[in-house]
């Protein structure tokens, strides 16, 4: 088993609660933590706020979202880990980071395992079918 487990993280309670149970998972492990928030395409836009202009961006929002996800967890388990922010789907990202990593696991959350998002997909779904490694399902729910 590598070292490097890959959690998904959108801001969400169930997503953070994924990242928990990835943190945990790596302390048992000895293993690296690595957050990936997915964001489609990439959009910027110029705001101006006091009369200076700001540039705000999907990546730059998708990157402070797994920071701030990676300082929790640092405070909560004294688990450290990185964060980045990947264009695509969410199954996409993190199957990419996964290969770019050579990890061992790729821990997602169940949100849309149940009713309609059984039909139309989700992404524990997606990333089940397409990982290059093991995945763990958390309950999240």
């Amino acid at each position: 088993m590598h070292g490097s487990i890959v959690v998904g993280v959108d801001g969400s309670e169930t997503a953070h609660r994924a990242a928990q149970a990835a943190a945990r998972l790596a302390a048992e492990r000895n293993a690296s933590l690595h957050l990936v928030t997915a964001y489609g395409n990439e959009k910027t836009e110029v705001k101006e706020i006091a009369g200076e202009a700001w540039t705000i961006s999907n990546a730059s929002e998708a990157l402070r979202i797994a920071q701030r996800t990676a300082a929790l967890l640092a405070e909560e388990t004294g688990i450290q880990a990185s964060a980045v922010a990947e264009a695509g789907k969410p199954h996409e990202a993190l199957t990419r980071e996964a290969l770019r990593l050579h990890a061992g696991t790729i821990v997602v959350g169940n949100r849309g395992m149940k009713g309609i998002g059984r039909v139309l997909g989700s992404v524990a779904n997606s990333v089940a079918h397409h990982a290059p490694c093991d995945v763990y399902i958390v309950k999240t729910d």
